[in-house]
């Protein structure tokens, strides 16, 4: 570094940046732990106890090395994951936060994104073979973890959004009501089937068909119906702008329309096949605001990098446009209106989504 540049350096600056490089390197180096602490049952215990315990306790209740979990419970009071007592040098979990780490049905589970995250690091090389143009990197190349993680990632927000706050959004509930009375919905880039599945539960008079171009997600989808012993749903592997059947009275994309390879084709199929005097499509994307400087967060952060190793390399190995994971509403209203829609409206946001309904 030359010296005019060195006497530019503001030292303010290098520890501003070096107080978020070190967060950055904590909940990274913390992710390992969180996974852990689920694999091992440490969290449930905890949660099962509802009380301050030792650490010689819950190694004995979860069959772990005692030092080990000792270490564990630093790290994890460090992170503000447990509180710790150190009158008495006892751990405890609160609820609050047990149903963040250890409920799995819970809205806001998120030991998905932390297993979704792990596969990152699987498949490194690929990724640096990727950025090289030496390959492309489809949904279909990447690490089990990745596919297993964003299903439970998405079923807490699906669990704490779809029927109470999503479908009651659109056309101002119409479209519950008739989803009561019996419809015939398609659920488009359906992977394991949780949204499908929610909704078929929640409606049984309606007929559910939920598609995907990824077989070991349709054969999950597949066993997941038949453990809820549901005769109202089915599913099917296709892709989006193939997928068989017309007059759909409800056609869903939930998170996926920006990581296809031709999402106007899809969204154009949609128009073929849908119930043209009263269909309605609902679309669910990521949060994103339309600029790059107006998603300078925690949550956009985490998407862009999502969007870097999934969703835009998977459309670009389909020869896709590419959205991306903070598309923003100017890019999906875009393609939609290329598709023919003519109906466009941002129907509800949440922290995490933005819903749109779209009709012919």
């Amino acid at each position: 570094m030359n010296q005019q540049l060195k006497d530019n350096i503001k030292e303010s600056k290098i520890q501003a940046f070096m107080n978020k490089a070190i967060q950055d390197i904590a909940g990274s180096s913390t992710a390992m732990l969180v996974i852990l602490g689920e694999r091992l049952g440490l969290y449930k215990a905890m949660a099962d106890e509802n009380k301050y315990i030792t650490f010689q306790d819950l190694a004995k209740k979860t069959g772990t090395n005692e030092r080990l979990v000792k270490e564990w419970l630093g790290n994890q009071v460090s992170s503000g994951y447990i509180e710790y007592d150190p009158s008495t040098e006892k751990y405890f979990l609160p609820a609050e936060h047990a149903l963040a780490l250890s409920d799995s049905n819970s809205p806001i589970y998120i030991q998905g994104i932390f297993k979704a995250i792990k596969s990152y690091f699987k498949d490194e090389e690929d990724f640096i073979k990727m950025f090289k143009n030496e390959r492309t990197f489809s949904w279909f190349d990447h690490h089990h973890c990745m596919a297993d993680g964003f299903a439970e990632f998405f079923k807490a927000g699906y669990m704490g959004n779809l029927l109470n706050i999503w479908i009651p959004s659109i056309e101002n509930g119409k479209i519950q009501e008739k989803l009561k009375q019996g419809i015939k919905v398609a659920d488009v880039g359906c992977g394991y089937g949780i949204s499908t599945i929610l909704m078929a539960k929640a409606f049984p008079n309606s007929q559910f068909i939920g598609f995907d171009f990824h077989k070991e997600s349709i054969e999950k989808a597949n066993n997941l119906a038949k453990q809820e012993n549901l005769n109202n749903i089915e599913f099917q592997m296709s892709s989006a702008s193939e997928f068989p059947g017309t007059n759909y009275d409800f056609i869903t994309f939930f998170d996926c329309l920006h990581d296809m390879g031709d999402p106007q084709g899809a969204l154009t199929h949609v128009l073929n096949t849908i119930n043209k005097e009263e269909g309605v499509c609902m679309i669910v994307e990521p949060y994103a605001q339309n600029k790059l400087e107006d998603n300078i967060n925690p949550i956009s952060e985490t998407f862009y990098a999502a969007s870097t190793l999934i969703c835009v390399p998977n459309s670009l190995a389909f020869n896709g446009p590419a959205l991306g994971a903070q598309a923003g509403e100017e890019k999906i209203r875009d393609v939609v209106k290329k598709s023919g829609f003519t109906y466009f409206k941002r129907a509800i946001d949440t922290p995490i989504n933005i819903v749109y309904e779209i009709k012919p």
